[in-house]
């Protein structure tokens, strides 16, 4: 089997080119599906196919008997309705021991914006159920997750790779604390229910705000979200009438198109006598649009934008990272080690079932012997005999070839694999 990878991330694309990319984790399963139908005219067995999708990156990867590299870039470059060398240009294909190199170091938080940040494990995995529950892993990428899941724990474990990291959502409260002299006389919108607005949500609330609401396409969610955080909920139709409320806003929901418009911030500067507001959009295609950026009395950050604020404490990480990339190495050995076995598997087959060919043989031999009463010593010697022979013979017919280089060969196998000691 061969495996690759195809991705984009914070290093190699703009957030709008990402964006075209993002796929909300209900849609991954029928992206699967598409994936893998377009793959399956150009391999020879239907291909294994998982997709990790994160504000960060979009990464694809497959295994199958042949590389569709090609194919995997022209599907994704339709599939984001942009041309297939513009995504050339932004994206990285991986092969083989570099996919899993890049797997384990994704899993591990080593390729993340925020350095060690542990929040990449946990979106990963939900990649590996959503395509397992959707029949598109089989036993190679199974092996290359769970054993990315190995590496990333032992990395936990054995470094200190994640105690110096910075959040995206401490960042947020950080920058705006610079903007705000005290946060505790704010008011914070939160837009979205998720996992990134959960951790975000609690950052601000342990500096105690004057008041949090969360509005959320959901009520249910956003309700039960709000009640941890002693906030109120609100529907994201009364997003605009409401907007001039809140000091800080930090969005961040699976919505194809933005949100928050240019007209419904400017009606809320309007109403708060221009009063600043701090907005971050944590989301991926992005829930504000971007001509909001350039109002005067707005300080609205992306996930890009954050970069320069998650780098604090990036020496002492990098030493952990030194650490943690050589336990990725021996992960990588070991991996392509077990993919080199699996290369032998139908040889052993085939092999195991030669032999239990000429036992079924030689059995059904022995017990018409011994129905006709002939001594069962006999039998039995006949029996080891008989088996010896078949075993014997292919080995013993190539010492006995005309070629000498032939002979040579096979009388150099019969010494490694019947006439070594034990080791």
């Amino acid at each position: 089997m061969a495996v690759w990878a195809l991705g984009l991330n914070h290093t190699t694309a703009p957030l709008d080119l990402r964006g075209r990319f993002a796929f909300a984790i209900d849609q991954i399963a029928p992206t699967l599906a598409q994936l893998r139908g377009n793959l399956a005219s150009r391999v020879s067995h239907p291909p294994e196919a998982a997709i990790l999708s994160t504000c960060n990156r979009t990464e694809i990867y497959c295994a199958a008997p042949e590389l569709a590299v090609e194919a995997t870039v022209e599907w994704l470059a339709r599939a984001g309705g942009v041309p297939a060398g513009l995504l050339r240009s932004h994206a990285y294909t991986l092969q083989d021991g570099m996919a899993a190199r890049h797997a384990f170091r994704v899993a591990s938080g080593l390729d993340s914006m925020v350095l060690g940040e542990p929040q990449i494990l946990g979106q990963l995995k939900d990649a590996v159920r959503v395509a397992d529950e959707a029949g598109a892993l089989g036993t190679t990428l199974n092996q290359l997750f769970q054993r990315s899941f190995a590496v990333a724990k032992e990395v936990r474990s054995a470094t200190e790779i994640g105690a110096h990291s910075i959040s995206m959502a401490a960042a947020a409260v950080r920058l705006a604390g610079q903007l705000f002299e005290d946060l505790a006389r704010t008011k914070v919108l939160f837009v979205g229910a998720g996992e990134m607005i959960e951790l975000a949500a609690t950052h601000f609330a342990a500096r105690n705000p004057a008041g949090i609401a969360i509005a959320n396409r959901t009520l249910e969610r956003g309700e039960k979200l709000a009640t941890r955080f002693g906030g109120e909920v609100l529907r994201l139709a009364d997003l605009p009438a409401r907007l001039h409320e809140f000091d800080a806003v930090v969005s961040s929901t699976a919505s194809q198109l933005p949100i928050i418009g240019l007209g419904a911030v400017e009606r809320a500067l309007k109403a708060r006598k221009h009063r600043p507001m701090f907005m971050v959009d944590l989301a991926v295609p992005r829930d504000i649009e971007p001509e909001v950026k350039a109002l005067e009395d707005v300080y609205l950050y992306t996930v890009d934008d954050l970069a320069h604020v998650v780098q604090a404490g990036q020496a002492q990480r990098q030493a952990a990272a030194e650490q943690a990339e050589a336990i990725i190495d021996a992960g990588v050995q070991s991996f392509l080690h077990w993919m080199d076995q699996r290369r032998a598997v139908p040889l052993i087959r085939q092999l195991q079932s030669q032999a239990d060919e000429w036992r079924a043989a030689e059995l059904a031999r022995a017990r018409r012997l011994l129905a006709r009463g002939e001594d069962v010593e006999t039998v039995l010697e006949a029996l080891s005999r008989g088996l010896t022979q078949k075993m014997l013979h292919g080995a013993l017919a190539e010492l006995h070839a005309g070629d000498a280089e032939s002979r040579e060969r096979a009388g150099n196998a019969i010494e490694h694999f019947f006439l070594r000691k034990e080791r």
